[in-house]
């Protein structure tokens, strides 16, 4: 079964001469796409797709899974997971952003340009730091005893998050590729901050899309968007909804535009394209341990939204299986209550914005309303690659709740002097529960994917109503 997101998308007949040339000079890289469903596809659809037997038990801190390094395809299928699923017309320049995506990364010129941007721009590389407080204080509740938890302070990036290490090297390429107008969505606004600022560096012109409500709660973010020179559009919905009016945006004008995604998520190349970037917080993660104390992370733990700051924490670990990878999903009010953003934890496989992922729906493959307190949590799907991570069990995932990710944002807060994103607050507030499994000196890495000011004013709103 199939049901349409916001009604049809626009259509996109016509093309101009620049736009075959750069058909052309893509089919050099990438043979030209095949189109292999022929009856019609609506661009966003929900396809309900039987679940497969569960390959991993639901007890994510009682037991440690050690299986071979999954493999991944060249052409963005990760299992059975990933894909096309979208228009013919839209197949073509999939295409070549492929091949602008594979021109770029092994084009030396791209890589200097991009490295100096990281560094001298985006303030990398991000350290290293060891949580010396929060690490005692879990110590004290166990005889003394407990893992030695590091940060990876991606809060400290220009733009307060991970998400300018991908808005960086995607508005080069889109620079690259001629276009003049970024569009892009975002949900905590983290996206959309960086997004603009890269625009703004690169003289591109920036539209994010937005929802409404996420406008209300992230508007400090909205505030600096269009300070940085980006147009705001408002969408009602979530951020799920945003997202297709980004898309259907980009479709209207495909010679001009360039669609920036900042999420794991969607058809190939999207997700391997924002993995790509963002596995610059692992490898340095593995360097910075090396120096550190000589080996390697043992746990590493990262929040999950839609894909992009674990899997820039986890991609470059995923082949030493004794290293342990927990993604900590949005727990919303429960994971019973039905109010969560828990998808790869309750959420069953189906087709969702031109990928099959998990994915939160009903017995009918129409899409769930997912909760979090935490904008960047707040969707219903997942990308493909941690889809497959947690079907061959290599990662486990688990949830977090509101109230675990407030406890946490405050503890950080108190302990250390840093006060992390809401988003990233769900990964800490998992350790109350890990770290009480883990032996005595275990090196414990937790992606603190973002800086938390944009969520004080909630923190405090929430806590106020509490007492």
């Amino acid at each position: 079964m199939a049901s349409k997101l916001q009604g049809a998308l626009v259509s996109c007949h016509s093309r101009t001469s620049k736009f075959v040339d750069q058909k052309e000079r893509a089919a050099s890289v990438v043979a030209q796409a095949v189109v292999t469903h022929q009856t019609k596809l609506p661009q966003f659809t929900v396809t309900y797709v039987p679940p497969p037997p569960p390959s991993i038990d639901n007890k994510p801190f009682e037991t440690h899974h050690h299986v071979k390094n999954p493999s991944t395809s060249t052409s963005g299928k990760f299992g059975r997971f990933g894909g096309k699923f979208v228009p013919e017309t839209i197949v073509a320049c999939l295409s070549q952003l492929e091949a602008e995506f594979k021109n770029a990364i092994s084009d030396d010129a791209f890589q200097a340009e991009l490295a100096e941007a990281l560094r001298d721009y985006a303030g990398r590389e991000t350290p290293l730091y060891h949580a010396e407080r929060l690490s005692e204080y879990y110590k004290s509740r166990n005889n003394g005893k407990g893992p030695d938890i590091y940060l990876k302070r991606e809060d400290l990036n220009h733009g307060g998050s991970h998400k300018m290490n991908n808005a960086l090297a995607q508005a080069m390429i889109a620079k690259r590729m001629g276009c003049k107008s970024v569009v892009t969505a975002t949900g905590s606004g983290q996206h959309g901050l960086a997004t603009a600022a890269a625009c703004a560096k690169l003289a591109l012109e920036c539209t994010v899309f937005m929802s409404n409500k996420d406008i209300d709660r992230q508007y400090s973010n909205v505030r600096l968007m269009k300070l940085l020179g980006a147009q705001v559009e408002a969408v009602e919905g979530g951020f799920r909804d945003a997202a297709s009016d980004a898309f259907r945006c980009w479709v209207g004008d495909l010679e001009e535009k360039y669609h920036l995604t900042g999420s794991a998520v969607g058809p190939h190349p999207c997700p391997s394209m924002v993995r790509e970037f963002q596995s610059v917080i692992g490898k340095e993660t593995r360097m910075q341990a090396l120096e550190k104390w000589g080996g390697k992370p043992d746990v590493l733990v990262a929040c999950v939204g839609t894909g992009s700051n674990a899997l820039g924490l986890f991609h470059e670990f995923v082949g030493d299986e004794d290293v342990r990878m927990i993604g900590v999903e949005g727990g919303g009010l429960g994971l019973e209550s039905g109010k969560h953003s828990s998808t790869l934890t309750k959420g069953e496989v189906g087709v969702y914005h031109g990928a099959i992922s998990y994915l939160l729906q009903d017995h009918h493959g129409q899409v769930l309303h997912p909760h979090s307190i935490a904008a960047g949590m707040e969707y219903p799907g997942v990308g493909p690659e941690l889809s497959f991570l947690k079907e061959t069990g290599r990662a486990e995932f688990c949830a977090a709740t509101d109230e675990e990710a407030l406890d946490a944002y405050q503890k950080l807060c108190k302990l250390e002097g840093i006060f992390p994103s809401l988003e990233a607050a769900h990964a800490l507030g998992i350790l109350d529960k890990l770290a009480p499994t883990l032996c005595d000196g275990t090196k414990v890495v937790v992606n603190c994917s973002g800086r938390g000011d944009k969520d004080a004013a909630i923190v405090f709103e929430r806590r106020l109503l509490d007492k």
